[in-house]
């Protein structure tokens, strides 16, 4: 028999737990939270359904209101004399990698989505030690940003249409960096809690902006550039085994880390890569030298880093990192 369904306001303040009136008692639950600094966290607890039955675990998240576009670290704490086992699920359209930290909570970094809106959806299912599988979902909000739009003037060749020859080139460079995220997926957390810039040198491209090349062909850039003058290091952003050692037609000179549990990080127009594949790097490991290869206007670096199949701000993961704790 189903109990009624509640509203009930938890005495944490900005956090409203709206719960499914059915057993078991993690149904749909909604969050709403103000916009606080980074690094505050935000928490959704499933209170007790008539009085009677406790909500095995608490769910959190950092920072509160994420922006859009950008990697979060999601933690399920067990309640006070319960255990659990595992915890699976999906936030921002990909799957979630839970690991286990302190106090026998679980953790895991998940993705904001470029294209978020107001909010990114976030549906667990939590495996205790003993009992059946409870699931939750909930709603983290997510704060606008602004991008900007940058109009390039390239050479013809840069700007015009590809041809037959240079479509398949690209269609083949795609699908080996999805191969690479796709072995992200299978692998176990490689990252640890330190992650670095792989050039401390002005960002001359922001993650998310627009580009417009001589007037006509437009995209969004999703990676940010780091000036450099040919010949500068780049360093591996975070502890990882090199997934792939490459040239692409776009891209030119690549290399590709596997971070495992879902993240890669990708470093594009190099002049020399470093490393081989199957190599194990640190954070700060020299992988590449600045260059201009590929379908560039001048010497840079251009970082990606994604989670699953989708691009994320790379700045965001160093503050996912040090705060992963």
């Amino acid at each position: 028999m189903q109990a009624p369904a509640r509203t009930r306001r938890l005495s944490r303040a900005g956090v409203v737990v709206v719960l499914a009136g059915s057993v078991p008692p993690l149904g749909a639950v909604s969050t709403g939270a103000g916009l606080e600094p980074a690094g505050r966290t935000s928490s959704v607890a499933a209170a007790q359904i008539g009085d009677t039955v406790p909500a095995p675990a608490i769910l959190t998240w950092r920072p509160e209101r994420p922006a859009e576009g950008t990697l979060i670290v999601l933690r399920v704490t067990p309640a006070p004399g319960t255990a659990l086992e595992a915890v699976t699920g999906r936030a921002g359209g990909e799957a979630l990698h839970f690991y286990a930290v302190d106090g026998g909570a679980l953790e895991s970094l998940a993705p904001v989505p470029v294209d978020a809106s107001d909010s990114v959806a976030v549906v667990l299912v939590l495996h205790p030690a003993s009992g059946s599988t409870r699931s939750l979902t909930a709603s983290v909000p997510v704060a606008a940003r602004s991008f900007h739009h940058e109009e390039l003037t390239v050479a013809p060749e840069l700007g015009s249409p590809l041809s037959e020859e240079n479509r398949a080139r690209l269609a083949g460079d795609q699908a080996k960096a999805r191969a690479v995220s796709l072995e992200a997926e299978r692998t176990d957390r490689l990252w640890t809690n330190h992650g670095v810039l792989p050039r401390d040198d002005r960002i001359t491209g922001g993650f998310g902006d627009g580009r417009i090349f001589n007037g006509q062909v437009s995209s969004r850039h999703l990676g940010l550039d780091l000036d450099g003058d040919p010949g500068d290091t780049v360093a591996a952003a975070a502890r990882g085994v090199v997934a792939l050692v490459d040239r692409f037609l776009l891209a030119g000179n690549i290399v590709y880390v596997n971070h495992g549990a879902g993240l890669i990080s990708g470093y594009f127009h190099l002049s020399e890569q470093l490393v081989e594949e199957g190599d194990t790097v640190e954070a700060g490991t020299p992988i590449g030298l600045v260059g201009a290869t590929g379908r560039v206007t001048g010497p840079h670096l251009h970082w990606v880093v994604r989670y699953g199949t989708t691009s994320v701000d790379p700045r965001s993961l160093l503050r996912a990192l040090d705060t992963g704790r």
